[in-house]
């Protein structure tokens, strides 16, 4: 999901750190027509409130998430061990698993009904991470961009697990490492390019609103050299992913990451084919098949038209 865009797209080139958040007499025969006048126009006003109540679930106000998350412009401060919402805020522009189930979402619905039962997601948090211990190898090309992956304090979700969840997605054959040009490094100390950092609504509202995005407490951002991942999206995924939790999480990675790199939204290509990753999914598939990948299975990358 993606935050509301308060500015206009910059693009961004690699380390540029952007901030990128729905019976009957005559008189008693009048009094009954207009009692079934008043009763239809009721029953229109609850269905016309169930509508929107829908619509509301796949579609934000403003915005697109992880598979449509948020991202700002401008340079980032340079290298960091701490990156964090304190670093000088950017202008911004609005934006999002198991990569070995993310290539094919199982049995995608686009119906709320989907939806797995809902765990309990607190609304905010003490906005203190715990970073996820080790690192890993380096995965892709050229000079490795080094990243921490944090949860906030207080979840039911362990650092470690969620670190492992990254560094697949990001190592994957059909992620970003296949632009010849992009590699990465899991680190636990020392300098860090960006962080991967799972917080609760509230939390990730604060710190992308300190770089004026509107992410309401449902979508994630880029801003800065942070990553943020809504825990709502992380545990829910959107209705189109309900099925498939793992694949939306390799979605909201790629898009943000997408954003860090210098990716702006696209739309979809065509009818039937994969969305792109940089797409904002959460807004409808446009006749779009769902992804999550960059790039498909032969290394082509996947995108489509510049999104407005």
């Amino acid at each position: 999901m993606t935050a509301h865009r308060t500015t206009p797209p910059r693009n961004r080139r690699r380390r540029s750190g952007p901030a990128h958040a729905s019976g009957l007499g005559r008189k008693e025969t009048r009094k009954t027509r207009k009692g079934t006048l008043w009763g239809g126009l009721t029953a229109l006003a609850v269905l016309g409130a169930a509508g929107f109540a829908a619509a509301g679930w796949t579609f934000v106000s403003g915005g697109g998430d992880g598979d449509g998350g948020v991202r700002g412009a401008g340079r980032a401060p340079s290298p960091s061990s701490s990156p964090s919402a304190t670093t000088s805020p950017n202008p911004p522009s609005s934006s999002p698993n198991s990569p070995s189930s993310a290539s094919r979402p199982s049995s995608p619905s686009s119906s709320p009904s989907a939806r797995p039962s809902e765990p309990d997601i607190p609304a905010t948090g003490p906005g203190t991470f715990t970073t996820a211990p080790g690192e890993s190898a380096k995965v892709g090309t050229g000079t490795a961009l080094r990243y921490r992956v944090e949860v906030e304090d207080g979840l039911k979700l362990s650092p470690a697990d969620v670190a492992e969840q990254v560094e697949r997605i990001l190592g994957d054959p059909r992620g970003w490492t296949t632009d010849g040009k992009s590699a990465f490094q899991r680190v636990s100390g020392g300098a860090t390019d960006f962080a991967v950092r799972v917080a609760t609504p509230g939390t990730v509202d604060e710190i992308c609103g300190q770089y004026g995005l509107e992410t309401g407490g449902r979508v994630n951002c880029s801003v800065g050299r942070n990553v943020m991942v809504n825990l709502r999206r992380w545990e829910l995924a959107t209705p189109v992913y309900a099925k498939d939790v793992a694949a939306y999480r390799a979605l909201i990675i790629n898009h943000e990451v997408g954003h860090f790199l210098g990716h702006d939204h696209v739309g979809c290509p065509g009818p039937g084919k994969p969305a792109p990753a940089m797409m904002q999914q959460i807004k409808g598939m446009h006749g779009c098949v769902p992804n999550v990948w960059p790039y498909d299975e032969d290394g082509r990358y996947l995108t489509g038209p510049a999104a407005p």
